[in-house]
């Protein structure tokens, strides 16, 4: 009994997204006979730990029955934008480096096993910010990803 309510428990948090991510738009690709057609989705969402940057993400979204009942496995193409909206402030641990590759971004693209994810990197050097989109799968790893990188810029009110 501990056993199902630990996975259920693993299950459960992994499957909740870090931060929610709200729908810009979409555009139809795919007309479907039954269900919602094939789409791109455009959402943006706020780093939840660095005020005033925001990230655009575009996915491919499956349509159809499956797609419909949410059984359905998206593809793994994505495209990241992100940018300074304000002033940017970074953290003691951002600026040492601790948080480096620290997810800030997930959402689910098949029932179980697959989902996208953004991380973000610090680069000192530059003072930059640089965020990574890829889509993964516990069973089988993809290589498709897409970069954006925000330069902390001085802003002005």
């Amino acid at each position: 009994m501990k056993y199902k309510s630990l996975v259920l428990t693993l299950l459960l948090a992994t499957a909740a997204p870090l931060t929610h991510a709200e729908e810009v738009g979409s555009v139809d690709t795919v007309f479907k006979m039954f269900g919602p057609d094939h789409k791109i989705v455009v959402e943006a969402f706020d780093d939840p730990d660095i005020k005033n940057v925001t990230c655009y993400i575009s996915r491919a979204k499956t349509g159809g029955i499956k797609g419909g009942l949410g059984l359905a496995e998206d593809t793994s193409d994505a495209a990241i934008s992100c940018q300074q909206v304000g002033p940017i402030e970074l953290s003691d641990k951002i600026k040492s480096g601790k948080t480096q590759g620290n997810v800030v971004f997930q959402k689910r693209t098949s029932l179980v096993f697959k989902k996208l994810q953004v991380v973000r990197f610090y680069d000192a050097k530059r003072n930059t910010l640089a965020y990574l989109a890829y889509s993964d799968k516990v069973v089988e790893g993809s290589p498709k990803n897409a970069l954006s990188a925000v330069p902390i810029m001085p802003w002005r009110e």
